[in-house]
């Protein structure tokens, strides 16, 4: 299948492309505002699906909404006529076109004009009003608030919000992509006379500034975002893609002594903390058990062993361990416990506890194993 791609370095363009490439559609058409003109008929004559995303939304004159938003749909409506393809044509057109304004209007232009290009040709015709979009490789400080306050908490600079009671209604852009290549297999999700991305999601801008500076602040508490939480998990991706490109890494506070060292590594507050703890060769860790704590222990480097014994009696459990084999060993309620290195290099072990670090109630008691 051939496809035509306008606005393709746009920010939906560039995604619907990356996407198309995975799903291995080759003879894509790439069209936008530096393109030799006269590559359109070629592109209208062989396409055999038209992704119309080429639009104007931040113009310098409000005379370009029009040019841009009806003009250029009318261009290519023109030559897909000219060269009697009757190939479907979806058009990105938005929310803003049941307003008065002159961004709406010329959306509202377009949208009609692909309707009337419909009856005429018989030519299947798609329109998306699409919510506000947000995602990696959106541009920030341009057009999307999603997208500027991403990439201005993560570089430190300041951010504005007015109103934080304002409600946004978004469109993750894995699912708008998602949409879109459905509709290549005619599975759109149509709703009278339009089109929509299934789901949505509606906020308060002031929810998304604190889930962001949330975000920031992960690093330093070593808290993992509520991936429950659909729109949470799709805004980490999003915050993530605008980090600064020489601070994709981050310290942690490694509390090391002449045995070794143990070091959080990630906190939940409904999952329990993981951490990485070194031993030097010959170390003993541990001697302690727990009332409800309840861990997991991975040996990945190194040879030991992890010894148990219920407290009320003298019988004790080994479990020889190795990085050798991934293996994991549970350290049940009940059962004081200790690691010891066997090797003669370090042992590294990853510990998963069921609840983050308490200090007031550790719920952790010394006794030799």
């Amino acid at each position: 299948m051939k496809i035509l791609v306008t606005g393709a370095k746009g920010f939906i363009g560039k995604n619907l492309i990356a996407e198309l490439r995975n799903r291995k559609y080759t003879e894509i058409f790439e069209y936008d505002r530096d393109t030799d003109l006269s590559l359109l008929d070629e592109y209208c004559k062989e396409t055999d699906f038209v992704f119309h995303l080429a639009g104007i939304n931040r113009p310098k004159e409000q005379s370009e909404f029009m040019e841009g938003n009806f003009g250029f749909t009318s261009d290519l409506l023109d030559s897909l006529k000219k060269n009697n393809n009757i190939c479907p044509v979806m058009i990105s057109s938005s929310i803003q076109a049941e307003l008065d304004n002159p961004y709406g209007e010329s959306k509202k232009a377009g949208e009609d004009l692909l309707f009337s290009y419909g009856e005429e040709t018989g030519s299947k015709v798609l329109v998306y009003r699409f919510p506000n979009v947000f995602g990696k490789w959106c541009r920030p400080n341009y057009n999307s608030a999603v997208a500027t306050f991403c990439h201005n908490i993560a570089h430190d600079m300041p951010i504005q919000v007015n109103d934080p009671s304002v409600e946004m209604n978004l469109a993750y852009i894995d699912d708008v992509v998602s949409e879109l290549i459905n509709t290549l297999e005619g599975k759109e999700n149509k709703v009278d006379s339009f089109c929509e991305v299934p789901v949505v999601h509606t906020i308060t801008l002031g929810e998304i500034v604190d889930l962001i500076h949330s975000f920031k602040k992960s690093r330093e508490d070593r808290s993992v975002p509520n991936m429950s939480d659909a729109f949470a998990k799709k805004l980490y991706s999003t915050y993530l893609s605008y980090l600064p490109e020489d601070q994709f890494s981050y310290d942690l506070k490694m509390n090391v002594d002449q045995r070794g060292s143990f070091t959080e590594f990630l906190k939940t507050p409904d999952r329990g903390q993981v951490s990485v703890n070194i031993s030097k060769p010959g170390i003993t860790k541990g001697n302690h058990w727990h009332h409800t704590k309840n861990e997991k222990f991975l040996v990945v480097s190194g040879k030991g062993v992890i010894r148990f014994r219920k407290i009320d009696s003298d019988e004790v459990l080994e479990y020889f361990v190795s990085g050798d084999k991934m293996e994991v060993v549970d350290i049940p309620t009940g059962y004081t416990h200790n690691i010891e290195n066997l090797g003669d290099t370090d042992m590294v072990t990853i510990m998963w506890a069921n609840e983050s670090f308490d200090p007031e109630k550790p719920d952790t008691y010394y006794l030799e194993v």
